[in-house]
């Protein structure tokens, strides 16, 4: 299975992003408006310049209230995990495992072209599992 197929059976394909410059605050509304746990920070919506979570906010937050009202620059990850449309699942999450990470931009020829997070790839691999079980159903109850 190809990241382009979880990509494609997302409901929406959206890629919120956030500029480097936009408050801590603004980035909270964000992440709260469209119900996600990250943004992609961009300068120009369509290259990758750090992703930012709500974990680096609360990491932040914990040390210094003013956080808030600093830019989303201060405490954005620079050196970003991504993967290609066309990467493998599996090679997809052992990256995730192995970095510790939730979310990862999917770059398609120095574009952003989505957002695959942990939770769509549990999500595929339950409809992979129920269809699975489903044809295996079928087969054993068809006699």
């Amino acid at each position: 299975m190809r990241i382009g197929d979880v990509l494609n059976a997302k409901q929406s394909q959206d890629v919120i992003t956030i500029s480097p410059d936009a408050s801590v605050r603004e980035l909270l509304t964000l992440l709260a408006e469209h119900n996600v746990g990250a943004l992609i920070v961009s300068a120009d919506g369509s290259s990758v310049d750090g992703i930012v979570s709500e974990r680096d906010v609360v990491r932040r937050l914990h040390d210094d209230e003013a956080v808030l009202d600093g830019a989303v620059s201060a405490i954005m990850t620079t050196e970003v995990e991504t993967c290609d449309p066309d990467a493998v699942l599996d090679d997809l999450m052992k990256v995730m495992t192995e970095h510790r990470v939730r979310h990862l931009p999917v770059v398609h020829e120095g574009r952003l072209v989505g957002v695959i997070s942990i939770g769509d790839v549990v999500k595929h691999r339950i409809d992979q599992l129920q269809f699975e079980r489903d044809q295996l159903d079928h087969y054993v109850h068809q006699s």
